[in-house]
């Protein structure tokens, strides 16, 4: 019988066995999930979501109150100068005093803070979008450099064959003795374009490493990645784009402080208490005060603020007018491009590449024949290494591009606009919290209803108009 630490070993292999494993190949799925978990750009955007979470905490609470503690009517002449005790005037005062802001104003701001969570969390989702599409660009770039670099053993074993050819026809009579350093001069040349695409590869590594981290050192595996095209819901998904989806928080949040600025219209008020600490001969005593804001200025100092926040938000909406015809001129753009490269990989596949074959088994057996030139040969060499190349640059160009159609509109043609995905909770650890679930303040004010603002934003619209 076994000892029993070497049965424990045989399991503990078995099992390391058959876990998958990762650490010896890396496919395109594999590299996007790392690059969505492990990239720095997106830890800042969730640290920025977090941080305007705990911002929008304080939205709409009421300033601190303000202790008071002072000395009045103390004489500095007579008899009883800088006496506390002997004049009915001088009193120690105790008091405490607290600021009320209007609700509109507080409504506001809780409204702009919320809006703010809402736009970070756009902004994470934007940056999530371009990681993955920088991680495939470097993936199919990687990937494509590594299918081209295996072809060489089949390019250098097709020469050698070449230069026993070259030497065979000599052998025969045939050609001239300068024949015998083509072969080797193709060899040479290959051996140049290898580095060239090693170099290339090594660029595309680096590139993928930046997003990944060092599992981009891994040799890549799978295959190239595949996606249905549609052009008719890619148009309609355009307007969910993470770059135009941005433009909704932006604006509410916009149209919050808009209506700030007009709540800056009406008053504040403010209330103190104070009691008086008087001499051991008279009574102490209490008073209460109220104090309100008097904006009777307003041309001068809250109409410009409005009509500042006013301008911001057509600015946005001229903004998002100028992304989403960008983004529908791009659309445009990588379906032509997408169509062009289909027509050109199947193109290859079907008529080049076989000609660029056939061409050089033909010449080949003209050469042997004594019929035609070495150099004319050499050419047609060339330019099936060359469309062998290209068919495979084709194919990654093809994959990029139609990567870039899927992650820009392929994934959002169900995204309502500025409406954060369910899977954001997962990717920032649910850092975002509800202002609406808060309680009631210390102060006795309830909270808001902060998702309807349909009052202020017709008050704003009639302003803009």
């Amino acid at each position: 019988m076994k000892p029993l630490h070497q049965h424990c070993a045989w399991l503990l292999t078995s099992l390391c066995a058959s876990l998958p494993s990762t650490a010896l190949a890396l496919s395109f799925a594999q590299a996007q999930q790392l690059a969505t978990h492990n990239a720095p750009a997106l830890t800042a955007q969730a640290a920025k979501l977090e941080a305007a979470s705990h911002s929008a905490m304080a939205a709409g609470e009421l300033p601190d109150p303000q202790l008071i503690l002072g000395l009045q009517d103390v004489p500095i002449e007579g008899n009883d100068r800088w006496s506390l005790q002997r004049d009915e005037f001088t009193s120690r005062t105790l008091g405490l005093r607290q600021d009320m802001l209007n609700g509109d104003k507080r409504q506001a701001r809780v409204a702009t803070a919320q809006a703010g969570i809402d736009s970070a969390a756009a902004e994470l989702q934007v940056e999530r979008l371009q990681v993955r599409l920088a991680t495939a660009q470097a993936w199919i770039a990687s990937y494509t450099q590594q299918r081209k670099l295996t072809q060489f053993e089949a390019f250098f074993a097709d020469n050698r064959l070449f230069a026993a050819a070259v030497r065979a026809q000599l052998a025969g009579g045939s050609g001239q003795a300068s024949d015998l350093l083509a072969p080797q001069q193709e060899a040479a040349l290959l051996d140049e374009q290898r580095d060239e695409l090693l170099q290339q590869q090594a660029l595309a590594r680096a590139a993928l490493k930046r997003w990944i981290g060092p599992d981009a050192s891994q040799p890549l595996t799978g295959a190239l990645p595949h996606w249905r095209i549609d052009p008719a819901d890619y148009s309609q998904a355009v307007q969910q784009h993470p770059e135009l989806a941005a433009f909704a928080p932006l604006t509410r949040q916009a149209e919050a402080q808009v209506r700030e600025a007009q709540a800056e219209k009406n008053s504040d008020w403010s209330w103190e208490v104070d009691y008086q600490k008087r001499g051991r001969d008279f009574g102490d005593m209490v008073s209460l005060q109220l104090s309100v804001d008097l904006p009777l200025f307003a041309s001068s100092r809250q109409d410009p603020k409005i009509a500042a926040r006013l301008a911001t938000v057509n600015q946005l909406e001229a903004e998002h007018e100028v992304k989403l015809r960008e983004r529908g001129q791009q659309l445009e753009d990588d379906l032509a491009e997408y169509q062009r490269l289909e027509r050109a990989v199947k193109r290859s596949q079907a008529t080049l590449l076989p000609l660029a074959e056939e061409k050089v088994r033909l010449l080949l057996a003209s050469y042997s024949a004594g019929n035609s030139e070495l150099s004319d040969l050499l050419q047609a060499r060339r330019e099936l290494i060359q469309a062998k190349l290209k068919q495979l640059d084709l194919q990654g160009l093809r994959a990029l591009t139609a990567t870039r159609l899927q992650f820009n509109y392929g994934e959002h043609s169900e995204r309502r606009v500025g409406f954060s995905p369910p899977s954001l909770d997962n990717e920032i650890g649910g850092l975002q919290p509800s202002l609406q679930s808060r309680p009631a303040t210390a102060n006795g004010y309830n909270e808001f209803n902060y998702g309807e603002h349909s009052a202020g934003e017709s008050n704003i619209e009639e302003q803009r108009r």
